[in-house]
This record gives structure tokens, sequence and C-alpha cells, in this order.
């Protein structure tokens, strides 16, 4: 089995796509996990296939592949309650404007499937927001009824959105992530529960997001498998030192002072070869997807020693029971 290696292209928005692509190329990598908004444009490639054609093109040029579109900032905009940092993901002109940024992201996510047809995947991976995310702490008092509530929301606002998803055959994978409707392993269970077990919609594995709650990487991946349409790889260190907690206590990420931080690969916490194992059990073949995030470390050193530690950790199953020689015949 030899999965692709690719590099989630978001935190690498400031670089042309074709700035990317050599420098992806030049680190090590198979492919992109192109992001929406710095380096494709959803409805202009839902509308125009010959600028797809451009993009694929500049990635053969290099040698790359792409195997998902990932529409974060984009479905973030969808489900939550809007404040100012919303402002950072929508166009310019609709800052300030929570209920025309919303439209503008219901109708952007609508166009992102054909989108990813148009560039030959299958998948999209991304976020969808929460708008019960400020109750985590369950105070000021919260109800039963108001997380209720929220996750009908969440069902309203992306049932036509996987609908047209489901006119093109592409599957969406939302990232379990703090601001989400779904950040833990509870949230998921009862978020893929609230759609119905609905085929569309699954998870993009990340165990960076997962360890540093204390929720088990491995048990997570093992208990959700069916409905993991694509893997990142991402690694974590938690710091406790009896002053900063979990929280982050507001401090930069980065900061030697945080409780945790992520961490270029090989660098923190995550047990990839528990990941790949549980990988290999279940035969997922697709791409293990770079999301490079370290703000202690230069990201091009950084990002060429990730592609080469997914390489190394990636290794094969067995294709014979280790006891079998020495059976009878």
């Amino acid at each position: 089995m030899s999965r692709p290696v690719t590099l989630m292209t978001a935190q690498w928005g400031d670089l042309s796509f074709e700035e990317l692509c050599k420098l992806a190329k030049e680190m090590g990598y198979d492919g992109l996990e192109i992001m929406c908004g710095p380096h494709i444009d959803p409805e202009k490639a839902a509308k125009d296939q010959s600028y797809c054609d451009g993009l694929l093109a500049t990635m053969d040029k290099y040698g790359l592949k792409t195997w998902a579109l990932a529409s974060h900032m984009i479905g973030q905009c969808v489900g939550d309650k809007w404040d100012p940092r919303l402002d950072n993901f929508a166009p310019g002109t609709l800052a300030g404007k929570p209920e025309e940024i919303r439209k503008w992201a219901v109708e952007s996510m609508k166009y992102v499937p054909q989108a990813a047809k148009n560039m030959g995947v299958s998948v999209v991976t991304g976020f969808m927001g929460s708008p019960i995310w400020a109750y985590w702490y369950s105070f000021p008092q919260t109800t039963e009824e108001m997380i209720d509530a929220g996750f009908t929301e969440i069902v309203d606002l992306w049932t036509p959105i996987f609908d047209e998803f489901d006119k093109y055959d592409i599957k969406f994978a939302l990232e379990v992530h703090p601001t989400e409707i779904a950040f833990d392993y509870y949230t998921a269970a009862r978020l893929l529960e609230e759609f119905d077990y609905r085929e569309t919609l699954g998870f993009n594995y990340d165990p960076s997001h997962l360890l540093w709650q204390g929720v088990n990487p491995t048990i997570f991946l093992r208990d959700f498998i069916d409905f993991v349409y694509h893997v990142h790889m991402k690694d974590v260190a938690v710091t406790l030192d009896g002053k900063a907690g979990i929280l982050g206590s507001f401090i930069t990420f980065g900061e030697t002072e945080r409780g945790w931080n992520f961490r270029s690969l090989g660098h923190g916490d995550v047990n990839f070869e528990e990941i790949i194992r549980e990988l290999n059990q279940y035969g997922y073949d697709g791409p293990l997807s770079v999301e490079w995030e370290d703000s202690g470390m230069e990201r091009v050193y950084g990002g060429t020693e990730a592609a080469a530690f997914v390489r190394k950790v990636d290794f094969k199953p067995s294709d014979v029971a280790f006891d079998k020689a020495m059976a009878n015949e």
C-alpha cells in the first residue's frame, strides 16, 4: 500500500498556486489538498472547466496530483454565529454583515462539489461551524433544548448543501475540531446520528485536535473508520506545567508557556505508528495530507521534514502471518 503524501495549502496561502506547486515538489510531496479561497475559486471552478484544467496543468508540470479540495473557511461561515473574526473568511465587502456572510457561504459551498468534480476529486474536507460552540462550558446555564436547537440548525443549513454534493457524487469530510458542531468523540457520534448516517457526511481525521482534549485518537479512528474519508497528518505537544491549562490561557500559538501547541510531525505526542496500523487494518488507501502548523519552526524546513516523516512512518501491512512459516504442511 503506497498512500500519497499531500500538503494542505491553507497555511501557504501567501504563495501563488504555481509558487506553491514548485515548492511542494521540492519539499517532497505527491500532491496538494487545495484550499478554496487562496488557491482555487470554487464558483469559477464550478462554471469553467478550462480554469480547472489550468490548475491541473500547473500541478502536472511539477508532477503533482490532487485527491481533495478543502473548504474550511467557507464552511465555517455557514454554521457559525457571527463575530468579527468571520470577516477574515468572507469577501471584504461583506464585513460586519452576518446575514450576507452566511448567504455567501451557503451559495459558495453549493459550488464546491461541482468544482471538486471538475478537478477530478471525490472528497471535500472542511468545517461546518457551530451555532452553539459558545455553550461548550454550559454556564451560564445551558439547557438540553438549546443544544438540540443547535444541531437542528446545522442539519437545516447543511442538508441543501449536501443535496448538491450528492448530485455530483462528492463526499464531505468534516474536520472534527474545536469551534465545530462536532469537536470530540461524542459530538461526532451525535452529528452522524442527527444526519441519519447520511453517507455524504464523514470525517477528515486529524489526531492533533483530539489528543490535546484528552480524546484517544486511535480509539476515535477505530470506532469511526467507516466514516473516515480523508486523513490529516498533524502533531501536537501537550506540555502542562502546573501553570498553563489546556484552554490556552489566551497565549499565542507557538509560545512555550502554552499548555499545548501544534508541532511539526514527529515533534509532538501523537502516536502515528498506531494510527498507521489502524489505517492498514481497515484498508484506508487515500492520501495522508500534511497540515503543517508549527509556529516555533521555519515552515520550509518543517514542511520538508514532515513529508519525509510521513514516508518513513507509513509502513505497509504484512501480507503473511508471521508464524505461518512454522506451521506443519
